[in-house]
């Protein structure tokens, strides 16, 4: 009689330990949070994250570009055209730069042969195309499902 569970002696005791004993319950109710977790912080922080560096990526773009033409301006400002596209051929192919102008003096007015004033600038843009998993509606406000397009403008001084 050793052998035998003490709980065979009285059928009724054998339910009390299953009864006290919930760890399924909470193995259950963990897949719940889990869920619940990644799809209301992980995922819009991910959005965040994803749109964060692309942002970033194309800013140090822009950053990258405006210094490799530091240091080859053009030497005829008034006819800039030829220098152009060879200095936008420079640029980072995943953030092509649009919309290049030599701005002179402290109006925005490209130079030409009648407005040659100082100070010079360069000046251009990117785009950035976000494609938001989650916060579509926070991150784009143009309401398009397939991802929204940001227009970033720089422009720097080069004399």
């Amino acid at each position: 009689m050793s052998t035998v569970r003490a709980c065979r002696a009285r059928p009724m005791s054998c339910k009390a330990p299953f009864l006290a004993d919930r760890r399924g319950a909470v193995a259950f109710e963990m897949t719940i949070v889990y869920l619940f977790l990644i799809m209301s912080l992980l995922l819009p922080l991910a959005d965040i994250a994803i749109a964060g560096f692309q942002y970033i990526s194309a800013w140090q773009a822009l950053r990258a570009f405006g210094q490799s033409i530091q240091y080859s301006p053009p030497t005829d400002v008034t006819n800039a055209s030829s220098w152009t596209s060879a200095a936008v051929a420079k640029a980072d192919s995943k953030y092509p730069i649009s919309n290049f102008q030599l701005i002179c003096g402290d109006s925005s007015v490209a130079c030409s042969s009648t407005n040659t004033a100082s100070p010079k600038y360069y000046s251009y843009a990117t785009t950035v195309t976000l494609t938001p998993m989650v916060l579509s509606t926070v991150l784009c406000t143009s309401g398009t499902g397939n991802g929204c397009t940001y227009t970033l403008p720089y422009s720097e001084r080069f004399q």
